[in-house]
């Protein structure tokens, strides 16, 4: 049995690939842009569970042990369950292209995918930094 056989989405497919060392990291990065992931969104206390009533979307960043910020994101909404039990509030959540995420973030962050479990990653702010340099530029 292969590998992708284990694996829930494409996402997950190309994380075990990148890991098995079957692809360059240029080219594990540019893939990573087309990526859809799940992004833990803060629910609004007073309105309809997983419905997001305000414009403003409130991520779930983590501290590490330094004080840094870590984007949390996950290959699907059922990776994100147990992880988010600790974080009352975060019950919603909405699937994005990656590309579309690292152009609405601030530099100096990390981003981990799939915390804590396999397959996951997780990119320091010098890695998101490159991974964003590859974003084409958006037709105005």
């Amino acid at each position: 049995m292969s590998d992708a056989a284990f694996t829930r989405n494409e996402l997950e497919a190309l994380l075990l690939e990148f890991h098995a060392g079957k692809m360059a990291p240029e080219e594990f990065a540019r893939r990573l842009l087309d990526a859809q992931v799940f992004i833990p969104i803060k629910d609004d206390r007073h309105g309809i569970a997983g419905f997001q009533a305000s414009t403003q979307a409130e991520p779930l960043l983590v501290e590490d042990d330094t004080g840094s910020s870590i984007l949390v994101l996950f290959s699907s909404p059922d990776r994100a369950r147990d992880f988010l039990a600790a974080f009352p509030g975060y019950g919603g959540g909405m699937l994005a292209e990656f590309s579309w995420i690292l152009r609405r973030m601030g530099s100096g962050i990390s981003i981990a995918i799939n915390p804590d479990q396999t397959p996951g990653f997780d990119l320091d702010p010098e890695m998101v930094a490159m991974v964003a340099a590859l974003l084409p530029e958006e037709a105005q």
